[in-house]
């Protein structure tokens, strides 16, 4: 899918001339941002137009998958989709800044990362009998969190990495921002002291138990941060992620989902991708 958006927002000369115009709702000042992994706003106004134009493509079904976002956010800002296990899914080596991304629903919890502890279930049967033991746990699966930053940091020579971040609300609202999270002079994105942790207790919804996952709660806002799966497969959610969403920033846009009128039917993309064909061929004879 993400091919076919990627022909469609680059090569479509038809689409992008579309009726529809894009405000880009801006906060504060608009001289250009000092910070790179910051984009303009020409970059903004652009990385939302091409957005837009992949939810109209058939087969969107009202989703930006995180890959696609990858592609678009490396179109805008001339960066490369790097299609590892890194910490960074993007870098801009001009910039010499990254960028982890994320493309999700609303209601849909962050998987921040698969935390495979050596030794884990040692670890596991000693913070389940001794508070102490269960903090300790819980500091290194922040440290380690904090370490995949730092290695990204290291490996592909940035000077800072930035999370780009897609959210699509319910009643067709789609967010888009920009938020530093760590640079060489700061490299730790979280601080395990912030977190105090516990297990939670076991579930039974309908026939299939529910292991207990390790809960970070946020200890300045009492608020459950994160939940580590380390019984089952290691998934780390970052619950709390949502306290980084902002009510006003101008490294954010905000639009509505194509309306039904707007979408393109399978006979109108194929005329699309005919003509960018028959263009493309023509600029090379």
């Amino acid at each position: 899918m993400y091919e076919l958006a990627r022909t469609f927002v680059s090569e479509s000369s038809v689409l992008l001339t579309s009726r529809r115009t894009f405000r880009w709702r801006r906060f504060g000042h608009s001289e250009p941002c000092l910070v790179s992994i910051y984009s303009t706003p020409s970059q903004l106004a652009r990385l939302q137009r091409v957005l837009f134009m992949c939810l109209r493509l058939p087969f969107s079904q009202g989703a930006i998958p995180g890959r696609v976002l990858e592609e678009a956010l490396a179109e805008v800002r001339a960066g490369e989709v790097l299609n590892t296990y890194d910490f960074v899914d993007v870098i801009s080596a001009e910039d010499a800044c990254g960028w982890q991304v994320k493309s999700t629903r609303r209601t849909t919890p962050v998987t921040w990362k698969r935390a495979k502890l050596p030794d884990a279930a040692t670890l596991i049967d000693a913070s389940s009998k001794s508070e102490a033991a269960c903090q300790e746990l819980g500091g290194m699966i922040i440290n380690l969190c904090n370490e995949h930053a730092r290695s990204s940091l290291a490996r592909y020579d940035l000077r800072e990495i930035g999370y780009a971040r897609l959210v699509l609300h319910e009643g067709r609202k789609v967010t888009y921002f920009e938020k530093s999270l760590c640079s060489v002079s700061e490299p730790d994105i979280f601080d395990p002291e912030d977190f105090r942790w516990s297990w939670s207790e076991p579930k039974t919804p309908g026939k299939k138990e529910q292991l207990p996952a390790l809960h970070g709660t946020h200890r300045q806002t009492g608020t459950r941060w994160w939940a580590w799966h380390g019984r089952g497969e290691n998934q780390l959610h970052f619950v709390g992620e949502s306290s980084w969403w902002p009510t006003r920033s101008r490294h954010s846009f905000s639009f509505d989902m194509p309306s039904a009128k707007e979408l393109l039917t399978i006979d109108a993309l194929m005329i699309v991708l005919d003509k960018a064909t028959l263009n493309d061929e023509d600029m090379h004879n």
